[in-house]
């Protein structure tokens, strides 16, 4: 079926309006505010944190019930550190990648 010069020129301005209105509402959907990125700051804390709080609490047990030469509070405190810091940064460079690619869109 043939369509006309003018026929196919609407539907390639549909075509081109319905991309633009579909990047407009992704763009509206990944737009950040300056809440959420106080909100990551927090995520980037409580991942370090909660590691090192387990890690203190599990070694001041083994110090009550095993106890050592060494202690096993501050073993644990900077496994815990060590755990908390690998995974903020996987999560901060997890971030980075995901704002590449909005910018790249």
């Amino acid at each position: 079926m043939i369509m006309g010069k003018q026929e196919s020129q609407k539907t390639f301005s549909q075509q081109i309006e319905e991309k633009e209105n579909r990047k407009l509402k992704a763009l509206h959907r990944n737009k950040r505010s300056a809440w959420s990125g106080l909100g990551l700051f927090g995520i980037v804390g409580w991942s370090i944190i909660v590691p090192i709080l387990g890690g203190v609490a599990l070694g001041k047990w083994l110090d009550m019930n095993y106890p050592q030469k060494f202690s096993w509070i501050l073993t644990f405190l900077i496994f815990g550190l060590i755990i908390g810091c690998y995974g903020a940064w996987h999560w901060i460079l997890k971030e980075h990648d995901d704002m590449k690619e909005r910018k790249n869109q």
